[in-house]
């Protein structure tokens, strides 16, 4: 059956993910959400006859699908990653209210390669409308890998089963989604393994011996240490910061050392996933107001 999909200039970009074998289904113009029906809404004809179908389910790569799809409105494309075949990894720009030192999602990534001693994988990539990037890995045999956020660092989040992601030629907010490379790499077996893990628990953390702390002091050491080393992703900096003052006060009373309590902050903040570099910084300015608004006791 023939469609008008002359001038659409987002068709060929989802007849060229298709050509790829992706399955690409349609969003909204403009945006990210879909275009397709949701349950709600869901007519129960057609694909839905047997039951509503969502979008991971309808995404293809036949052709004439997509040109019914998009000979209807301009529609964004999104690739759908587990029917797909890929795992993408998306690394993501800090928001407009984040600090200005907060390291960008590329940076974070080149750091945790350069950590892993491995070279940042070249693949196929995306660059996204907000200036991040989407990079693009064939998924593992016989691994079902599902959608991640912030397991691999800070503003690093994985699309895989249960997720997608919008696909090159797309625009969103006057920004357009532009790609590179051509050569879709394996996903890298450390990379596997590192999605895979199964997160470590939160148990609790060595406090290191003191014998001038009295018992306050060191039951207070342990409740802040262990506040922070369970804190939540989008908690942890501002738990850590809360615990230094609160322990800062101790230092100038002269109860617990500074070298004592920086090593405990220092080892919580890093079992609850903040790197070295997220710590000290924290720690140092919230140990100095603390020790300076504080009376002082005994030398620390």
């Amino acid at each position: 059956m023939p469609y008008d999909t002359e001038g659409n200039p987002f068709l060929p970009f989802a007849f060229n993910a298709a050509g790829r074998g992706w399955h690409v289904f349609p969003l909204l113009p403009g945006a990210k959400p879909p275009a397709l029906h949701g349950t709600e809404r869901c007519p129960h004809t057609g694909d839905c006859a047997t039951g509503h179908r969502k979008w991971e389910q309808r995404a293809t790569d036949d052709p004439e699908q997509i040109a019914a799809w998009w000979s209807r409105r301009w529609y964004n494309v999104a690739v759908a990653t587990g029917p797909s075949g890929l795992v993408v990894i998306d690394l993501d720009v800090p928001k407009g209210n984040s600090s200005a030192d907060t390291p960008c999602g590329v940076t974070t990534f080149k750091a945790l390669c350069e950590r892993a001693g491995q070279p940042v994988p070249d693949t196929y990539r995306v660059r996204t409308a907000s200036g991040g990037w989407h990079l693009y890995f064939t998924a593992p045999p016989g691994i079902r890998l599902t959608n991640t956020a912030g397991k691999l660092g800070p503003l690093i989040d994985t699309r895989a089963w249960g997720g997608y992601v919008v696909a090159a030629g797309s625009a969103i907010g006057g920004g357009l989604y532009a790609d590179s490379g051509v050569h879709v790499a394996p996903l890298p077996g450390w990379l596997c393994d590192r999605l895979t893990a199964r997160p470590q628990p939160r148990g609790r953390v060595a406090v290191p011996s003191s014998s001038r702390a009295s018992r306050y002091a060191t039951a207070a050491l342990e409740a802040e240490i262990a506040a922070v080393a369970g804190a939540e992703v989008g908690q942890r900096n501002h738990t850590l910061l809360r615990a230094a003052r609160a322990l800062g006060r101790l230092i100038a009373s002269g109860d617990l050392t500074r070298s004592e309590v920086e090593e405990a902050l220092n080892g919580a903040g890093e079992r609850a996933g903040l790197r070295p570099y997220e710590c000290g910084p924290v720690i140092t300015s919230a140990l100095n107001w603390s020790i300076a608004h504080n009376p002082q006791g005994r030398t620390a």
